[in-house]
């Protein structure tokens, strides 16, 4: 089999697939037009640390980027270096 063919087939079958699954390619669903804050606590953090998940995160990859001692370059509640000991709360109000 030729590589096009085979390109062909698997772009086939990603469609075939999206579509069995409710989704188009690229497309964007209201659900992640109005996503829900995620909301976390830390004892060493005062307050509750609300984030906005930006497209194609999820809470709990920021929970993990959190915990993650190693994790840095996010500007997640207010830019803390605070890593360990996260939790997810549920927000208020």
């Amino acid at each position: 089999m030729d590589t096009r063919r085979i390109h062909r087939r698997i772009a086939g079958l990603a469609a075939v697939l999206a579509l069995l699954l409710g989704t188009r390619p690229g497309a964007t669903s209201t659900q992640d037009a109005k996503r829900a804050p995620c909301c976390y606590a830390n004892t060493r953090y005062a307050g509750v640390c609300k984030v906005e998940a930006a497209p194609g995160e999820t809470c709990a990859g920021i929970l993990a980027y959190l915990n993650n001692p190693k994790s840095a370059g996010k500007t997640y509640c207010g830019s803390t270096d605070i890593r360990g000991g996260w939790t997810r709360v549920k927000c208020k109000g």
